[in-house]
């Protein structure tokens, strides 16, 4: 896992000593817009994430609290992961990512844009409080 070594206190290079990286992005995207949880759903992905990579940036996001995992109840030798309220904070800047990439590269995520185009508040709020159910239940469940 690499250090993160911060360059200046600007709150732009700060936000991307630790998101500013593309698999970062994609993990973060795939758990917010997908039900990929595991390690084996990331690496199904498109954009063909190497083994290396993925494991590195899943330490890196779970040691810096965007993300923290949960040995699967189906399978001792898995772990599902899953958002913090950390992670489900940069939803929006992840939404504003999306619109900006559907306007100059229309085909992707079709559904989705055209939601959050008709109702971007709207749409946030959804996934912050669909995810922040989970994050309370799944606390509820290690009690």
């Amino acid at each position: 896992m690499k250090e993160i070594q911060h360059r200046s206190e600007c709150p732009i290079s700060f936000s991307l000593d630790y998101i500013g990286d593309k698999w970062i992005l994609l993990i973060l995207r795939d758990l917010i817009f997908t039900n990929k949880c595991s390690y084996g759903d990331f690496l199904t992905s498109d954009e063909k994430i190497a083994t290396n990579i993925l494991a590195d940036r899943l330490k890196l996001l779970e040691a810096n609290e965007f993300i923290k995992s949960e040995v699967s109840p189906e399978k001792k030798n898995k772990f599902i992961y899953s958002l913090t309220e950390k992670g489900i904070d940069l939803i929006p800047a992840i939404v504003e990512l999306m619109i900006w990439g559907s306007k100059y590269n229309p085909p992707g995520a079709k559904e989705v844009i055209k939601k959050i185009k008709t109702d971007k508040e709207g749409t946030i709020r959804q996934l912050r409080e669909k995810l922040l159910a989970k994050v309370k239940s799944n606390a509820d469940s290690m009690q």
